[in-house]
């Protein structure tokens, strides 16, 4: 099982490196995991960004800061709380987010649908699909 896994990983950050977007923004890894949190977190304040990247209330406060100067993030209320400050992706923020994280849709197209037949297609999209279901039940350990 430890040659799949390293084979996966392997295989990921291949597909990745060659399907990835090329960057326009000058942004950190940190940020953009920041963003991920503040996209995938259903209500994610300060304190739900310090505990996800494992730093201090105060440097999650400074890299929020910035996020909101360059227009990536904002602040709102919970529907919940109205006393809790809810953290937002702007429309930018989520276009910078994307790029960053996600694979590129025009070299996508080319490999899945100019170079794979139907049943290939089907065949990714099903194991992509099942191993994000299986993912869901994984903790940070």
């Amino acid at each position: 099982m430890t040659k799949e896994i390293a084979l996966l990983n392997h295989l990921w950050t291949d597909i990745y490196y060659q399907l990835r977007y090329i960057h326009q923004e000058k942004i950190t890894h940190q940020s953009v995991r920041i963003l991920q949190v503040i996209q995938k977190e259903e209500e994610a304040g300060i304190k739900e960004v310090a505990e996800a990247i494992q730093v201090s209330h105060n440097t999650a406060s400074e890299h929020i800061k910035r996020l909101i100067e360059k227009k990536y993030v904002f602040k709102t209320r919970s529907s919940k709380d109205e006393r809790k400050v809810i953290l937002r992706l702007s429309d930018l923020g989520i276009d910078v987010l994307y790029r960053h994280s996600s694979l590129d849709e025009d070299k996508l197209r080319q490999v899945l649908f100019e170079r794979m037949s139907d049943e290939e297609r089907q065949r990714i999209l099903e194991a992509f699909t099942l191993l994000k279901e299986r993912a869901k039940d994984v903790h940070d350990l």
